[in-house]
């Protein structure tokens, strides 16, 4: 917190103008280390954050993420060789030591359990992530993630789901969309180099395959927007899913800093499906 501002801004105008201009002064010294503040944030204030995070409740995030993953894998009768690939391909995004791997291998098995207390274990989620949004979200798109490991959500995985999304404080129609903008990701993404965050991503590999319409279609319902849409609306949507997902506001939050690469993939998802549309529409 700065008190310089506010200090000198009082002495100048007492001297100047009294006790009338003390107050001008600290008044205007207020706004002086306020953008201080601001800006300081702006270049490593989210770093400064991270490194104040909680680590046990990173790892219990981290825990809880990968158990409910197998959890909603299990929903469907078994898990599938699909479902398993998806896990290992998390862990190896997230780049894992043994250690880690081993964690997470422990807690997804956890989470095939008919006994998994899942209510329990997402109220916990809600504690620690201290009920931010972004967070959450991140947890519920990771989960949503997992259901469409093999390309569809079975009914069962749907139900889990909706549980998922009801107490973490997502409605049923925004859980749908949700399910929309991550089916037309993998829609996207076939074709590509290696599983990501919702599928697949090879390094520049979207832009050469976004030609088709039904890619192109795609694209737009990533962003959640009409194919009818004026460029100012698909403007505004692409930066408010880029708000929500950016990698650094996620690690200011809390998120668990082996998942930041997930989050990386994940913007980077929005960011081509813009691209395409972006180019589509000729608007820069």
């Amino acid at each position: 917190m700065h008190f310089f501002g506010k200090i000198l801004g009082a002495f100048c105008g007492f001297l100047f103008g009294g006790p009338v201009g003390a107050l001008i002064g600290l008044f205007i010294g207020h706004r002086f280390d306020r953008a201080k503040t601001i800006n300081q944030a702006r270049r490593g204030g989210f770093n400064n954050y991270q490194r104040g995070a909680n680590p046990a409740q990173q790892a219990e995030f981290f825990q809880a993420a990968f158990s409910v993953m197998g959890h909603v894998s299990k929903a469907k009768g078994k898990v599938t060789q699909e479902d398993i690939q998806l896990a290992t391909i998390m862990m190896q995004r997230m780049q894992l030591n043994e250690s880690q791997r081993q964690v997470a291998q422990e807690a997804f098995r956890k989470g095939k359990s008919a006994s998994f207390p899942l209510r329990d274990v997402l109220n916990r989620v809600k504690e620690v992530a201290s009920r931010r949004r972004d967070l959450m979200q991140f947890f519920l798109e990771l989960q949503i993630s997992a259901a469409f490991a093999d390309g569809s959500i079975h009914p069962n995985e749907r139900d889990v789901l909706h549980i998922v999304a009801e107490v973490l404080g997502f409605s049923a129609e925004q859980l749908e969309r949700r399910l929309k903008m991550q089916e037309a990701a993998y829609r996207f993404q076939q074709g590509g180099g290696h599983g990501g965050y919702g599928g697949q991503y090879s390094g520049g590999g979207y832009q050469q395959q976004a030609t088709s319409q039904d890619q192109l279609t795609a694209a737009y319902e990533i962003l959640g927007v009409e194919a009818s849409a004026e460029a100012k609306e698909i403007k505004r949507a692409y930066r408010k899913l880029m708000n929500e997902h950016h990698p650094d506001k996620l690690s200011a939050k809390g998120l668990p800093p082996e998942m930041l690469e997930v989050a990386k993939e994940k913007a980077q998802d929005i960011q081509n499906a813009y691209d395409v549309v972006k180019k589509e529409r000729g608007f820069k």
